[in-house]
């Protein structure tokens, strides 16, 4: 279904899933899966490595999720390193798989291109949804939908805060049908974000990234992930009173996230997406506390 068409019945969940890299992963990886699609999210996405470091491990999973559940997959896809050439090769592969929609992103710059290595056809993720909604081989007459990031804490390599809208609003010029946020731990960083972006002219959905803290090696990771994601004190006061205690970590995370949920669909939001780390424990916490376990993707 095209997002456009999804966030019709919005607010919605969603989830993000990453490719395994083994048999034993993608084994469990399913096990997980089937516990979430119980839940009926809206879509789910799939992330994409590097420099396209993962893409026919993105390419396998988001083709299994459409052949073998009732899942809508969208597939991350990042330019940085692609020709033309091989984004149309992706397209028409996904299109011919019944992939609805797209999420456009630059992608992550790999370490050995720092040297100012070519970055081939595309500069920024404006260019690929351009490119994306340029593309004619998809059946619906509309084309892919297609979804892009947004840094509501700003973006780590863009400073200038003026500069980082300008080019978020770009992405939507050219085509972009919603944004899905990066993670964030204070809501009012998302609301602050959201009233910048109306004020800048973008119109489109904004839906919020959130991910529970389930551990504090995981969070460390997360830190480094985000690049930059801010850890609140109040959030920094409860971890510290679990005194590392792994189950303890975890409540706190769970209901922060949960506490997080329920004021930002409270507020109106488009839709809470999920960062589940392949792991569907805490986020079906959070559905059943919130009251949602059968939403069909749609908040309550």
């Amino acid at each position: 279904m095209h997002i456009r068409d999804i966030l019709q019945r919005s607010p919605t969940f969603s989830f993000e899933f990453f490719p395994p890299k083994t048999e034993k992963a993608a084994a469990d990886l399913f096990a997980e899966i089937q516990q979430l699609a119980s839940l009926k999210p809206a879509f789910v996405s799939a992330t994409y490595g590097a420099g396209g470091s993962t893409r026919e491990m993105t390419h396998d999973l988001v083709v299994k999720l459409r052949s073998t559940t009732d899942l809508d997959p969208v597939p991350h896809l990042t330019c940085v390193g692609h020709t033309r050439a091989e984004i149309t090769s992706i397209l028409e592969r996904y299109a011919a798989a019944g992939v609805s929609n797209i999420m456009a992103l630059r992608g992550d710059v790999p370490r050995e291109w720092q040297d100012g290595s070519p970055w081939k056809d595309f500069t920024y993720a404006a260019d690929l949804v351009r490119f994306i909604k340029a593309f004619k081989g998809h059946p619906d007459p509309r084309g892919f939908g297609v979804t892009v990031a947004g840094f509501p804490e700003g973006h780590p390599e863009t400073p200038n805060r003026l500069l980082e809208l300008e080019r978020l609003k770009a992405k939507v010029d050219e085509g972009a049908d919603a944004i899905i946020t990066q993670l964030f731990f204070e809501n009012r960083d998302f609301y602050d974000f959201k009233a910048r972006c109306e004020l800048a002219g973008i119109r489109v959905p904004i839906i919020a990234g959130i991910m529970p803290v389930t551990s504090l090696p995981g969070m460390k990771r997360m830190a480094e992930l985000a690049l930059g994601a801010r850890f609140p004190a109040p959030l920094m006061r409860m971890l510290n009173r679990t005194g590392g205690s792994d189950e303890a970590v975890r409540r706190v995370g769970v209901h922060w996230a949960t506490e997080q949920a329920r004021d930002l669909l409270d507020h109106d939001v488009a839709g809470v997406h999920f960062y589940t780390l392949n792991r569907s424990g805490a986020t079906r916490e959070v559905y059943a506390t919130l009251g949602v376990q059968d939403s069909d993707g749609l908040a309550r």
